[in-house]
């Protein structure tokens, strides 16, 4: 019998941020990550931290002389127009109480929307990074949380 050698499980997505202490915050206060550890990578050269929210992980970079996120990538509908990775995407039970959550604690609301039926919307990280939430409880199979 052979090994699948291309099964997979999502490990972590990576991110450029400006600052790296700042991220790490509005991850855990925005979206409920908590921080698994912080290392220099002198190969890049690079501060890094991994944050982890169940079994999903994300490295943050701060890198010094970065350039900033120009400002058509910090809007859905410009960002597909340049080839590359576009944003993170989580689900959620219910996207309106997400969002509404969100706005409460004044994060950047990009839109709320739904489309085909299901509602969605974009927010931007502290550092303009998009971040799409999805509505999709079936995930949760009656389990009430995911993790």
């Amino acid at each position: 019998m052979s090994k699948d050698v291309f099964a997979w499980k999502p490990h972590h997505g990576g991110i450029s941020v400006a600052d790296l202490d700042e991220s790490i915050a509005w991850y855990c206060d925005y979206l409920g990550f908590e921080l698994e550890k912080k290392q220099f990578i002198e190969q890049i050269p690079a501060q890094i931290a991994f944050i982890q929210r169940g079994d999903f992980r994300i490295e943050l970079f701060e890198l010094p002389n970065a350039q900033p996120l120009p400002d058509e990538r910090r809007m859905p509908n410009l960002d597909v127009q340049t080839h590359g990775h576009k944003h993170l995407c989580f689900a959620v039970q219910d996207a309106k109480q997400a969002f509404a959550e969100l706005r409460e604690k004044n994060a950047d609301i990009v839109f709320e929307a739904v489309i085909g039926g299901t509602a969605m919307g974009f927010l931007r990280d502290n550092t303009g990074n998009l971040i799409e939430l999805i509505e999709y409880p079936d995930l949760w199979n009656n389990e009430g949380t995911a993790e």
